[in-house]
């Protein structure tokens, strides 16, 4: 019998009083409906929003090591329960298990480093222009913080915006993407049997529509952080700028490789690979353009069609490549494919559906590589959030750099060059909020920011590090003349 799981509210497992539910498909089999969650009302997120905010007085005033070990020993937990966190992900997600391994300790990861980090929030100390007077910076929570995650890291991005959330005092509501909810729904369980105080974390199941466009414009929230397309991104960034909060939205991108003519093709081509059909092309941060000086262009393309055609597709419990999330996911990429052989892009490798009895029912694709790509085409302009890349030929490294920033999105880039001169340029030069030297576009430290420029982030505030935690303080400075 299917499983269907409650929203996590005040500190109890409810259900919506809408009593209606989602169903949430397994992507490698669509038949299987891996668990059902609740189809929740404004009225669901509401009640959740109060809670919050009768909880956020306590929350606050709990000293910062306390909070710590909440989070530490919520951390732990995941830990011991990481093989049922994997299957989840695998289940719901369609991510290969290796990949959703990674992304589970991840999220224990970021648990251990906020909860080290509570214990060191507080303030500064700066020395006053007069005697017998203190003068010093107070960092306090912002309040009600609102979080709004996507799919693609149904564990990963909901914790690094949970985790230094509640490590700087803050309350939270929480929206996970219904494609994938039942990790956040087992870190809610985490964070309750750690001992978090009720209210304090609240987490909602249902349409953004609804208990997404609550948590935004309800006068209870202090923050709210989104991560998701840029379409939905900005306007989500206009609504609560409208009503007075503070916002933080990472958004899409467009992220380019470049390989320049000191680059080995075939370490290039590895690089490219692994940034462009890891996770299945799924991630914000994922290499979607490879801008490839003409000297070593046709070796690297031979090098990265070998790579693309050797991916073993199937279901992500034993097979290197996983489905995409959804149906609607699936047909995205293929309508972009069919998109760039209209605009006389050459299909170098993959391009559809894989054959075979393993991937007959999942929303498989393969991975697929595009030639003869122009930066004006669609292809090199939108993001496709699929394992497609686009190879564009250019003739020097000015010209590639021009490439690199001709679109409107700078989430990730990277060069691949042996060349010092180069490199130092590109990270001078490269419009990204994140710029890496020989290496993939996708992977992140946890412990330094996280954002993009252009259509890629709001430009306010980063994520992750001690970035992460300014969004969720505010600072208040005391003049204590004694």
């Amino acid at each position: 019998m299917t499983e269907t799981r409650a929203n996590y509210v005040n500190g109890e497992w409810v259900s919506s009083e809408t009593g209606e539910t989602i169903d949430v498909e397994n992507p490698a089999n669509p038949s299987e409906v891996v668990a059902r969650y609740q189809q929740s009302s404004a009225a669901d997120a509401a009640e959740a929003v109060d809670a919050a905010v009768d909880a956020q007085d306590d929350w606050a005033t709990t000293p910062g090591p306390e909070r710590g070990r909440i989070l530490r020993e919520a951390g732990t937990i995941l830990q011991e329960r990481k093989e049922e966190l994997t299957d989840s992900l695998v289940a719901e997600e369609g991510k290969a298990r290796p990949e959703a391994a990674g992304e589970v300790q991840r999220a224990i990861d970021i648990f251990h480093y906020f909860a080290t980090k509570a214990a060191d929030l507080g303030g500064t100390t700066k020395s006053p222009s007069g005697r017998r007077k203190n003068l010093y910076i107070r960092q306090e929570p912002v309040g009600v913080a609102a979080l709004v995650t996507p799919w693609n890291y149904p564990i990963a991005i909901p914790v690094w915006k949970l985790a230094p959330a509640l490590a700087a005092g803050n309350t939270v509501v929480l929206k996970p993407a219904s494609q994938a909810p039942g990790v956040v729904l087992d870190v809610a369980e985490a964070l309750d049997e750690a001992g978090l105080p009720d209210g304090v974390l609240n987490v909602v199941t249902g349409p953004g529509s609804t208990v997404g466009n609550e948590f935004i414009e309800n006068e209870g929230t202090d923050a709210v952080s989104f991560t998701g397309s840029s379409h939905v991104g900005e306007m989500v960034y206009e609504q609560a700028t409208d009503a007075g909060k503070r916002v933080q939205t990472e958004l899409g991108g467009k992220n380019p490789t470049l390989v320049t003519d000191s680059a080995d093709p075939a370490e290039a081509a590895d690089i490219v690979a692994t940034g462009a059909f890891g996770t299945t092309g799924q991630s914000c941060t994922g290499c979607s353009r490879a801008i490839v000086h003409e000297d070593v262009y046709d070796d690297f393309v031979a090098e990265l069609v070998d790579r693309a055609e050797s991916i073993d597709v199937g279901p992500g419990n034993d097979h290197e490549m996983g489905p995409q999330a959804s149906e609607s996911e699936l047909e995205g990429t293929l309508d972009y494919i069919e998109i760039a052989k209209d605009e006389g892009a050459t299909l170098a490798a993959g391009g559809g559906r894989p054959e075979g009895e393993a991937v007959e029912e999942g929303y498989y694709v393969e991975p697929t590589v595009f030639t003869d790509v122009e930066s004006d085409m669609r292809i090199a302009q939108e993001e496709v959030f699929g394992p497609v890349v686009a190879v564009l030929k250019v003739s020097d490294f000015e010209e590639g750099l021009a490439v690199t920033n001709d679109v409107d999105y700078g989430l990730s880039a990277s060069v691949v060059t042996d060349d010092h001169t180069e490199a130092n340029r590109f990270v001078d030069e490269a419009e990204a909020g994140v710029v890496k030297v020989n290496e993939k576009t996708t992977g992140l430290e946890l412990h330094v920011p996280f954002g993009g420029f252009k259509r890629s982030s709001s430009e306010t505030w980063r994520e992750q590090g001690d970035a992460g935690l300014d969004f969720y303080t505010i600072e208040k400075t005391v003049y204590d003349n004694y």
